[in-house]
């Protein structure tokens, strides 16, 4: 069973306004709450999610917590841009955000699909790893095919990939072969935009800047990205028919979230943009798994409402 990290995009941009200070509160919250993993990039605001998550190490000084960043999206998605130099540049800006000197985890973030059978991709990844630059270094996916081809490759230590009760293809073949293969898988969009906290209704607005309201139809990055794809009017009808199975005293975020945490994950990353959030993401963990007959109306609901719409997309 996987673990919960915490998700930070949400404190770079993309998702409203997120002062410094709720940001760093929610940091500290997630880390109070146990939370050892940390999920960044370098695109996150243009460096401020990471920047952010290198204040909060330094306040923390804890030993133990391990970030996740990732690199690639900050400049024109063509093949020819996944290079050796700008890997090196790359690396050196989110060192100097996070203020360390070895990434932790660095990730290709969901490049153009050549971009995962180019050995010369991997050859640059691998000397990042033996010049200390990384400890370790993954690849965040679109697709399955992507995750498939990434996962064959010697020295990848991890996978990311959108994993939820709306987006269960994974569950078919890359789980099983990040099993096989001895590789880290992180399940992102683990609530598919907050459709699946069960807050939303056909007449919730977001904010302007929030990818919720100006990435419905992929104007701006990969629709699976937003609400995982779902249409939005599709994924309330599919939450009203998940809603019974959550148990009482419940909230069906944390339900959400514990249907990810019973497959073979090793971590799950949910955003939060309150220490609220945070900590009630981070208790999840504590939920006792579902049932067989749990995970039987999830799947059935999943068949019938969602998998047409994106099971055959992603």
């Amino acid at each position: 069973m996987g673990a919960v990290g915490l998700g930070c995009w949400q404190l770079g941009a993309d998702w409203g306004e997120v002062d410094e200070g709720d940001a760093l509160a929610v940091l500290h919250a997630a880390a109070d709450e146990g939370v050892t993993f940390f999920d960044t990039a370098d695109v996150y605001g243009d460096g401020r999610s990471e920047r952010l998550v290198g204040r909060f190490l330094r306040e923390r000084g804890d030993a133990g917590l391990a970030v996740a960043t990732k690199m690639g999206r900050r400049v024109e998605q063509v093949p020819e841009n996944y290079t050796r130099a700008n890997f090196l540049a790359w690396n050196d800006r989110s060192r100097r955000n996070l203020g360390v000197d070895t990434l932790d985890l660095v990730q290709l973030h969901c490049p153009p699909t050549p971009v995962y059978s180019t050995d010369a991709v991997f050859d640059a990844l691998d000397e990042l790893v033996d010049t200390d630059r990384v400890a370790a270094y993954g690849v965040s996916v679109e697709t399955v095919d992507e995750a498939l081809t990434a996962i064959v490759r010697p020295n990848v230590a991890s996978v990311q990939i959108i994993v939820n009760a709306f987006r269960q293809k994974p569950l078919e073949r890359v789980l099983p072969a990040a099993q096989e293969a001895g590789i880290a898988v992180i399940a992102r969009v683990p609530l598919a935009s907050g459709l699946l906290s069960g807050r939303y209704t056909a007449t919730t607005t977001f904010a302007l800047d929030d990818h919720r309201s100006y990435n419905r139809h992929g104007e701006a990055f990969d629709v699976g990205e937003t609400f995982a794809g779902v249409p939005y009017d599709v994924g309330l009808a599919a939450v009203e028919r998940l809603r019974p199975l959550v148990p009482g005293g419940v909230a069906m975020a944390r339900f959400a979230l514990r249907w990810v945490l019973d497959q073979p994950v090793t971590v799950v990353i949910p955003g939060a943009r309150s220490p609220e959030q945070a900590r009630g993401n981070a208790a999840a963990a504590a939920l006792a798994p579902l049932s067989a007959e749990v995970h039987d109306a999830v799947r059935e609901v999943y068949a019938e409402l969602v998998a047409p719409h994106v099971h055959n997309r992603w």
